[in-house]
């Protein structure tokens, strides 16, 4: 299962590119980015990338990982978070964010959206994706674990206890409104493992062509409202919306560059 999973992710990091830079090549920042797998198929592809992560680890195995991709130069590295971003990184520097399992795990999403509109040049794109709640719910049902289920049925983002709930989980509407009340405007929708994360791995490793054929459905669903829902990852690709004398402060306000 992790192949096809992974090419979703993949594949979803490719779809952004392409809103953003309509064939262009991109100063892209992908915040949370770890060991670097998505930053160096994008540094191959020539575009200008910078890891932010807060593991020296993580930073590690992507210098690794770019020595042995053979890149001309490697990708940028910095040990930091979406609380101390503006430290590492100049503001309206990136043409694309990737933000992709961020926003679960942050204190405030909020705060984090701000930075990250504050690194975006007027005009760039944000790729945030978050774990979706109705995949998580069913996810708990299915496992007959019917009172936690019925526990995030109640929840929102802005009643969530990361400490006793653990990562945050979005409905589609709360993501779109976040990223709308911070200057984006949300270009695409995509739902990303609608099925992926449920089918069992012997079936796609077994049968054959299986794997080609849940990929396929995977694509097929992601922009249907009803499927995408209820899919794994949330996926809104998003374009700040501001003008190009102002950019926002990381405390929400517009700032003249």
């Amino acid at each position: 299962m992790g192949p096809v999973r992974s090419e979703l992710m993949w594949q979803a990091v490719v779809d952004a590119v392409a809103i953003a830079g309509a064939g262009q090549l991109l100063d892209v920042l992908d915040l949370g980015g770890g060991t670097g797998g998505d930053a160096v198929h994008l540094a191959r592809l020539g575009h200008r990338v910078t890891v932010v992560d807060p593991s020296p680890d993580a930073l590690a195995s992507l210098h690794r990982r770019g020595i042995e991709a053979g890149l001309p130069e490697p990708v940028r590295g910095v040990q930091g978070d979406s609380g101390d971003l503006l430290d590492h990184v100049e503001p309206a520097s990136f043409d694309l964010v990737v933000c992709h399992g961020v926003l679960e795990h942050v204190d405030d999403p909020a705060l984090a959206l701000d930075t990250v509109a504050t690194a975006l040049r007027p005009g760039g794109h944000a790729s945030v994706m978050v774990a979706g709640r109705n995949a998580a719910i069913a996810a708990r049902a299915l496992a007959g674990d019917f009172v936690t289920a019925h526990t995030l049925l109640g929840r929102t983002v802005d009643t969530w206890d990361l400490r006793s709930m653990g990562p945050r989980r979005f409905a589609p509407a709360e993501l779109e409104a976040l990223l709308s009340s911070h200057g984006f405007v949300t270009v695409r929708t995509n739902g990303v493992r609608v099925f992926a994360d449920l089918v069992p791995s012997a079936i796609v490793d077994i049968e054959p062509g299986a794997r080609d054929a849940l990929y396929a459905l995977e694509r097929e669903l992601r922009s249907s409202s009803e499927f995408s829902a209820l899919s794994a990852g949330l996926q809104s690709i998003a374009r700040l919306d501001l003008p190009a004398a102002a950019t926002p402060d990381p405390g929400g306000r517009s700032a003249a560059l």
